[in-house]
């Protein structure tokens, strides 16, 4: 076969060949153009086109779901326990109380919610049905609910009051559903029972908006019926019906107990968990309470905690002050977790004054300390950045002052060195250090401490902690400093932290002016100093 040159169509024949010396002048003449005018940004044209910018880091598993981040972000929310228990001063109903006895007649949900909202609550959970069965909506599964009540003369629904008022207000809504039921006759049934607890479930995921959280225990006394859940089907049906809700349990899937009813967590508090380990109604307060580093579930966990000594609302009892809801903010919250208090609604269908007006304290008390960071009048530096220390570094030291947790620093992989540094031009006197990681890539951080430089120029330690989270909070006795270094001592992978803040908090009673005792424990920190204050014993 006889080879042909291929024909080039004349407007594609090459230029440069055409014309020899036009060419070049014109690309000289070009780039001094560029030159005369755009003098300084030449560097940065040649960066872009030869320099990609660096990727994140990958995230270490596990990571938490879309619901599980929302869920957290929330921080903290309301519990309503409400019921016949209400009426009968007991906190276990035994399931025989009469249904007449329920009338709170000046019931206003709307009251409950805006509570919530301007306390700071974004979501409310509802005890629909607690142990002893009576239903607070009218249920077809059973007569023993607010329909064999008076009030609202039968056609009420608790339920659905509460659901408007918390899609009107735009506060999330959960719902509780006590497994144990010492009402029903189909209970100790496995079959039955698990199809009419089924059916109940399916009313609610299914007749009252958007549901975000599903609450439910292990919760059963001595000598009660035998009693199988088929707490697989339950999850599964829960998911289908509502794909945005998290399930708490014992011990998950989502959500977990942090293994007390005191509201508080442990000092070291993992998301990461082994939902194998662990049987909901039969767990370990320990694990339940610090997690697992070498977890494969991402499962964080939930402090719940009563503003008064019971859950359902007693004439006899006083709320919490707002210091102690402040201190127990610092130990949940502030723990990697997220509070749930339970503020229960009196007989009247309220909540009580005095309770909303601790609060209010509370909301007031928060806002004071944490509106201001005073970590944000430093300069900042680090020991390495991810991609440089170019100064628009997407992962630079200056990421720690955006609240959030969807910027963040990150060091250098091939450095081992973790340390921000903050350099003040005036002092700053403080007491809480506030730390986040962006959870979404994983909980990372083991160890760290935060360092001041003392008279002598050597680094002293103010405080450390072990794992942060999503957020940790280390509270210690004032601190009066114009520099510090926050150190990762040990992490799971390289350390990424997304918000860091120094506050002061003049209301907690932990020795402000009182003589100084090194060793002493707060929250889980070691102070550098500490006051030798007697009420220091309240919260070790």
């Amino acid at each position: 076969m006889t080879s042909k040159t291929p024909i080039i169509p004349q407007k594609f024949q090459n230029p440069i060949t055409k014309h020899p010396k036009s060419f070049p002048n014109c690309i000289v003449t070009i780039f001094l153009i560029i030159a005369a005018h755009f003098p300084k940004s030449q560097s940065s044209i040649s960066i872009s086109l030869s320099s990609p910018p660096t990727p994140p880091p990958l995230p270490i598993l596990p990571i938490p779901t879309s619901n599980q981040l929302s869920w957290q972000l929330t921080e903290m929310a309301l519990f309503f326990h409400f019921g016949t228990n209400t009426y009968t001063n007991s906190e276990w109903g035994t399931g025989h109380a009469d249904p007449s006895i329920f009338n709170p007649e000046a019931l206003n949900a709307t009251q409950w919610v805006n509570v919530a909202k301007d306390s700071g609550f974004s979501r409310v959970i509802l005890t629909t049905k607690h142990h002893d069965g009576f239903c607070l909506w009218p249920s077809q599964y059973t007569d023993y609910s607010v329909r064999s009540s008076p009030w609202r003369n039968g056609s009420g629904d608790v339920v659905k009051e509460l659901a408007d008022a918390a899609s009107n207000c735009g506060v999330q809504l959960g719902l509780y559903l006590s497994p144990w039921d010492r009402h029903e006759p189909s209970y100790g049934k496995t079959l039955e029972y698990n199809e009419y607890y089924l059916g109940q479930m399916t009313e609610l995921l299914t007749g009252y908006g958007e549901i975000t959280e599903v609450w439910l225990d292990g919760a059963k006394g001595e000598g009660e019926k035998a009693m199988e859940y088929f707490f697989d089907d339950w999850f599964g049906l829960i998911h289908q019906l509502q794909p945005r809700a998290v399930i708490f349990s014992d011990a998950g899937p989502d959500v977990r107990w942090v293994g007390d009813e005191a509201g508080v967590a442990g000092t070291t508090s993992w998301s990461l968990f082994n939902r194998s380990a662990t049987k909901i109604g039969d767990i370990d307060p320990v694990y339940s309470g610090q997690g697992d580093p070498f977890g494969h579930d991402w499962v964080p966990a939930e402090c719940d905690v009563s503003i008064r000594p019971g859950w359902f609302w007693h004439p006899s009892e006083s709320p919490k002050s707002a210091i102690t809801l402040l201190d127990l903010y610092y130990k949940s919250v502030g723990r990697n977790c997220l509070l749930l208090l339970n503020v229960p609604p009196n007989s009247s269908g309220l909540i009580s004054q005095e309770d909303v007006k601790v609060l209010q304290e509370f909301s007031e008390i928060r806002s004071s300390i944490f509106s201001r960071n005073l970590a944000k009048s430093a300069s900042i530096s680090s020991s390495t950045t991810r991609g440089g220390d170019t100064a628009d570094s997407r992962f630079g030291p200056r990421n720690v002052l955006e609240e959030g947790i969807y910027s963040y620093w990150a060091p250098d992989e091939t450095r081992p060195e973790w340390i921000l540094y903050f350099d003040f031009q005036e002092a700053v006197t403080f007491n809480v250090l506030m730390v986040q990681e962006p959870i979404q890539m994983g909980q990372r951080v083991i160890g760290f401490h935060l360092d001041f430089l003392n008279e002598d120029g050597k680094w002293e330690v103010v405080t450390n902690g072990t794992t942060v989270g999503y957020k940790r909070l280390l509270v210690f006795s004032s601190v009066k400093t114009s520099r510090l270094r926050f150190v990762v001592d040990k992490a799971r992978a390289d350390p990424l932290i997304s918000y860091l803040g120094l506050y002061m908090d003049p209301f907690s009673n932990f020795g402000h002016g009182s003589e100084v005792r090194p060793g002493s424990r707060f929250n889980g920190s070691e102070p550098l100093k500490q006051a030798a204050n007697s009420s220091l014993s309240s919260y070790m």
